[in-house]
């Protein structure tokens, strides 16, 4: 078998073009998810058992679903109701980049939440009494202790979630979006070259990955040094 480089290499500007698309997904989908999740973390701790148990169902709902029901549910399920087709999110809810970002930041929310719930829980007492003990508010608590404590030490956790999100955004091909694997998609209809085309596709979704791995490999051995075991 013959590898048919020079197609690949004719097709090239449109993989960049569903790369950019597909980092567009990714960091929007991401930041947006990041802040729900902050939220719905702090719902998940609170002793509050009305606050808790909306954001425990919430998060039960969204993790124990498919990723491909959700994104079917918002970009088509929606658009049956005359309601949503007459008001004023029609606009949004029609445009496929919208609903696919709106659904992977649902879907990642829910299980960052429980990554920071867990960080939360997991925080040393003895931060939290040194806190209180120089008379710091709830508020400055979680703000400047128990936040960014938590945040830094779940962030092996967290860079698992972030490489299943830029995974998850071959399913945007599905509905319209020409990112890698729509790219990879399209070069196979044109030429019937499937080996080439989606092996093309899974270089690129490699490399980014690689520096996924690296950037938070740099970002825990920055944030993450103090609880390395001291030399002797």
């Amino acid at each position: 078998m013959i590898f048919e480089y020079n197609v690949i290499w004719e097709a090239m500007p449109l993989y960049l073009g569903g790369l950019l698309i597909t980092l567009k997904l990714f960091v929007i989908s991401l930041f947006f998810g990041l802040l729900l999740a902050l939220l719905l973390g702090l719902m998940r701790v609170s002793k509050q058992p009305i606050v808790n148990g909306a954001a425990w169902l919430y998060t039960y709902v969204i993790r124990g679903t498919p990723m491909l029901v959700q994104l079917f549910l918002i970009y088509y399920g929606l658009a049956q109701f005359a309601v949503i087709r007459q008001s004023f999110l029609w606009p949004f809810l029609s445009n496929a980049t919208f609903c696919v970002c709106l659904a992977f930041a649902i879907n990642t929310s829910a299980y960052t939440a429980e990554i920071i719930a867990g960080g939360l829980r997991t925080t040393p007492n003895g931060e939290i009494e040194a806190a209180k003990a120089i008379g710091m508010s709830r508020y400055k608590l979680y703000y400047r202790i128990l936040l960014p404590s938590a945040l830094r030490r779940v962030l092996p956790q967290y860079s698992n979630e972030v490489i299943m999100i830029l995974q998850t955004t071959s399913l945007s091909s599905i509905v319209t979006l020409v990112d890698i694997t729509g790219a990879a998609r399209t070069v196979n209809a044109q030429y019937y070259l499937p080996f080439e085309a989606y092996i093309t596709a899974g270089v690129f979704y490699l490399c980014l990955t690689f520096i996924l791995v690296r950037l938070f490999k740099l970002a825990e051995r920055r944030w993450l040094s103090y609880l390395a075991p001291r030399k002797r």
